[in-house]
């Protein structure tokens, strides 16, 4: 009787792998039985374009990518510089598109594959003092759903999640301020926050439903009027 060789595990990159998010996202992941990377900005700089193709040239092939590197830079239109403009662009932006275009070359040889791109509720909401982080997050939108139609014939998938305000290392700062956090709540229907854990689980979820692609999916309980 010939033994057949175990298939190898689905494979995940998960971009911004420091921060909290990204590793609810790996635990998640690996409990399900993915090989997981998760390099930080050491590894993988999503700016440099040299880093992005060292980095990728280097796997074999890949299953899952998720852009979750992104960084803020609040201020006001008036007193924004151009430096905090395109930072923010450079990260959120330029960064998934430099990832996912490395990713795609080699999901196409593979034919499968599946991009998640970490959105934001800002995207949608355009606060004040975040233009650029807004913006760039809205450009990912779009930019999810151009990647859905140009590879969906080669069986690669791309969707946007939003994952809400979540208590963070980076958030909680903000949400020891009472009043802001009393506001912050009042625009939730449930009253409450997301957690990194069920944005995790959702994005598992999310990874088996094959016929699913170009979608964005708001994970908190705020409320948009249909345009």
């Amino acid at each position: 009787m010939s033994s057949q060789n175990p298939s190898p595990p689905l494979s995940a990159v998960i971009t911004g792998g420091a921060g909290d998010l990204a590793q609810a996202i790996a635990a998640e992941l690996q409990s399900a039985g993915y090989a997981i990377l998760t390099p930080g900005r050491e590894e993988l700089d999503v700016t440099s374009s040299d880093s992005v193709r060292r980095y990728f040239a280097a796997l074999p092939g890949l299953d899952l990518l998720i852009n979750n590197a992104g960084v803020c830079r609040d201020v006001s239109v008036a007193k924004m510089t151009e430096a905090e403009f395109d930072h923010v662009i450079d990260v959120n932006l330029k960064g998934a598109f430099l990832v996912s275009q490395a990713a795609v070359k080699l999901m196409s040889k593979q034919r499968h594959g599946h991009i998640v791109n970490i959105g934001s509720y800002s995207a949608l909401s355009g606060p004040a003092g975040q233009a650029n982080y807004a913006a760039a997050k809205a450009g990912l939108i779009g930019f999810t759903q151009s990647i859905a139609k140009e590879y969906g014939a080669r069986n690669i998938r791309a969707n946007c999640v939003l994952p809400g305000f979540l208590e963070t290392k980076m958030t909680r700062p903000l949400l020891e301020d009472v009043a802001w956090r009393e506001g912050l709540m009042s625009q939730h229907t449930l009253g409450r926050l997301n957690t990194a854990q069920d944005v995790a689980r959702f994005i598992v979820f999310l990874h088996s439903m094959e016929n699913v692609s170009g979608q964005v999916f708001q994970l908190d309980s705020r409320v948009r009027r249909w345009a």
